[in-house]
Order: structure tokens, then sequence, then C-alpha cells
């Protein structure tokens, strides 16, 4: 393989922004230990709604929605709740506990925390959301009861995505990994802000007060871990998981979804070790504890059943499967995902370069960028989610929805399999130099000689 060319210098001396840069080596196997994990939890997702698919469109449906809509819980918290909606607003809390945890050790020990990293995965992620979004309100602007759902095609699925990657994309560069990851745990922010801020329909502000007490309560004892639990763990689970579920509750009796507990929850875990309980030297952290623990419950539980009492939607034969899919609910998520999606951010990654000094990396050409962008088009848990919350569990709008979302989730997948499979064989000779560690240090040369230049510029 020929050696690449040095990178151009701008008149004022200043280097250039380079997108899709490796980042550093401590990022890249942190990122590569979660992608193999969701690998695992994308194969039970799919799974998961095959089943259920299959299940709600056969002589047996009628089993199907009957143990989707068993209710058990106690009323007078709010918690009478069907198996769907238990799924949809308890299990699925585990998830998004996750994605606080990512955020916040993005954004404060990960690669996202140096500005001229992070500036653009959130300007493209942005760009994802909002195209979409306007494309979707485009094609319903006549419906105002179908207008609001206007939010469903904004999020991407991480483990979904993740898993469609790690099958058809062995030998693609770490950073078109890392660039999807981040881009989707950034949009994952995007779609909790959207869920808080447009699908509270009504607020109680009696149980949002009283949630602060157990959530502030669990940020101090989190915070002091060490200091009150030494290395004690299960004391640390006793006290803390009721607090936990306790805050959970009472966001839900708010009227705010439960989810959002979840995500607040996950910020109030610390990322970096202070000194003053040992530094990064004395053990893992709390949040590396958790993440330990959680993500196979999330991955391997939460989610996969979640889309289990979600993707079941009984679409009727192939008569009800053609109304569903000219439904314009239907239409403008598919168009939204598959087109909207990759628009919003190869769109945004590109003017990006056109008006700051960013460029894209010397590896990369920008059909890696639109392979990923059409990746970025697997919209499910949280699209799925959202669809329910704009609709209602089991409308035909929520109904529509939903195949809307299954079709446009296969079909980006497939588009981006054309695209990036292609690439995937050109790239298996630069993996190979990548792994080269000629001084036996334990980090591979590119990315000591990427760290060389970084301190000279």
């Amino acid at each position: 393989m020929s050696e690449t060319p040095p990178t151009p210098i701008p008149p004022n001396g200043r280097p250039f922004l380079t997108i899709l840069g490796r980042g550093s080596y401590t990022e890249a196997k942190r990122i590569a230990g979660i992608l193999r994990k969701e690998t695992v939890g994308g194969a039970l997702l799919v799974a998961a709604a095959v089943v259920a698919i299959i299940w709600a469109n056969s002589p047996a449906s009628e089993s199907y929605f009957a143990l989707r809509d068993v209710e058990f819980g106690y009323e007078p918290w709010h918690l009478k709740l069907s198996l769907g909606a238990w799924a949809a607003d308890g299990l699925l809390a585990i998830f998004f506990f996750l994605v606080g945890l990512e955020l916040k050790r993005e954004f404060v020990a990960g690669d996202l925390r140096q500005l001229n990293k992070s500036i653009v995965p959130i300007t493209a992620a942005v760009g994802g959301v909002a195209i979409p979004a306007l494309i979707y309100a485009a094609v319903n602007l006549g419906s105002p009861d179908t207008l609001r759902g206007w939010a469903i095609p904004t999020a991407t699925d991480i483990a979904f995505a993740v898993a469609v990657l790690a099958i058809i994309g062995s030998h693609l560069p770490s950073a078109l990994r890392i660039f999807l990851l981040t881009l989707a745990v950034v949009d994952d922010l995007l779609a909790i802000t959207i869920i808080a801020v447009f699908y509270t329909s009504e607020l109680n502000p009696v149980p949002l007060m009283f949630a602060l007490l157990p959530l502030g309560l669990y940020a101090f004892l989190a915070q002091k871990f060490r200091r009150f639990f030494g290395l004690h763990a299960m004391a640390a689970w006793a006290i803390l998981l009721p607090l936990g579920m306790i805050t959970w509750a009472l966001v839900h009796a708010s009227g705010i979804h439960a989810t959002v507990a979840g995500v607040l929850l996950g910020f109030a875990v610390p990322v970096i070790r202070s000194q003053a309980s040992g530094g990064p030297d004395a053990g893992p952290g709390l949040a590396e504890i958790f993440e330990h623990r959680f993500r196979p419950i999330s991955a391997g539980v939460a989610v996969p059943i979640f889309a289990f009492f979600s993707a079941g939607v009984a679409v009727g034969g192939w008569e009800g499967l053609g109304s569903a899919l000219t439904d314009p609910v239907a239409v403008g998520i598919i168009t939204a995902l598959v087109l909207g999606k990759p628009i919003g951010i190869l769109g945004t990654t590109w003017l990006l370069t056109k008006t700051t000094k960013a460029r894209l990396d010397d590896s990369f050409k920008w059909i890696d960028v639109f392979g990923v962008a059409l990746l970025a088009g697997i919209g499910f848990t949280v699209s799925l989610l959202v669809a329910e919350l704009s609709f209602g569990h089991g409308t035909e709008a929520d109904d529509h929805a939903k195949v809307g979302i299954l079709a446009a989730s296969l079909l980006a997948a497939i588009l981006a399999t054309i695209v990036l499979r292609t690439r995937n064989v050109q790239y298996r000779q630069a993996e190979e130099e990548e792994t080269i560690d000629s001084d036996h240090d334990g980090i591979p040369d590119v990315y000591e000689q990427e760290d060389a230049a970084g301190r000279q510029s």
C-alpha cells in the first residue's frame, strides 16, 4: 500500500481539524470492547423482533397480544402497567442508564471532551436528527394527527446498527466504527431531550420534586462510593439500587417518561476517580463497575424483551402490508430514515469541511462516510418507543409506524451493506498495517506516530 501523503498545513500555520481520525489508542480499545458486546445484543434484538412479528401474524396471534397486555403492579403509584408498558418504561430505563453512563464518559474522559474531536459527531448527529424530522413533517404536513410523530425517525439504534456493521465490516477502520458509535450516542442524547420536552403530556410537579431527594442522595453516595462502602460492592448495591428504583418510580408518576430517570441516574455516577479516593490506579471506578454489570442485562435481556413486545404488529396479509406502507406515517418514516439520515449526516459533515478548517482524513473517502450515514438510518429501539408515545400503544397509526420503522431499518441495512461491503475488502490491507507494533510496547505504531505529530503541532 502506498505511503499516505503528509497532511497539508493552511497558510496561517495551524493544522486542519481531521475528520474521522483514529483518536487515542485507549479510546479505540474501549470502543472496540463496547462494539463486541453491542454486537451480541444486536443479534438478540433482531431475533426477538423476528419472533414477535411471526407470532403476531400467526394463527396464535391472540395469545401474543394477550401476553403483551397482561397488567400487574400497584395502582396508587401509577405502576399498574401491562407487560409491554413495563418493558418500555421499566426495562428500557436500564438501556438509557447505560446511555447516560456512556454520554458522561465520552464528554468527561473520552475523546469527545476535546472540542476538535467532538464537534464533528455532534454536528453530524444534529443534521441526522433535524433533516429526518423535517422530511417526516413535510410528508405529513396536512395531517395534524400524524404530524406529532415527527420525532420517530430521528434516532439511530446503536445495537442494531453495530450488529450489522460487525457482520459486513470486519476490516473497516476503527475510526469508522467509533464515528458511528459516538454519532449514535449523541443522537440518543438528542432523542432523550426530545422525549423529555415534547412527550410529557401532563406534568405532576409533586412527585417530580420528591424524585430530587432520592436522586440527590444517590448522586452523593455514588460520588463517595469508596469512602462509604470501601470495597464492599454488595453494600453499595443494597443502597444505591433501591434509591435508583424510587427515583424511577417518582419520575414515572410525574408524567415525564421514566427512561429519562435512567439517564439522570447514569449522569450521577462518577466517571473519573478522585485523588482522595485513590485516583485512577486504585482500581475500577463506580461507572466502570456499573457498566460491567448492567451492559449484559441491557443487551441480553432488557432491550430484546422491549423489542419483543414492541415489534409485534399484525400486518393483515399482503393487503394490510400494502395499506400500512402507503400510509403517510410509514412513508414519512421510511423516507426520513433511508434518505434523511444520510443526507443530514453526510451533508453536515461535508458542509463542515467547506466552512471551517476541517478536512476528511487522507486515509478515508466520502463513500465511507456515506456508508456509515446509511447505517445510521437503522432506527429501532428508540423509534419504536417514540412511536408509542406519539400515537398510543396499539393504535392503527402506531402499527403503521412500526411497519415503517421495520421496513426502513431493513432497507437501510441492505443499502449500507452494499456500500460498506465493497469498502471492507479494500481496507483489509490497511487493517494489517494498523496492528504493526515494531517496538513491542503494546501500542500500534500508527497511534504513536499520530500522537507524536499531534504534540509537534
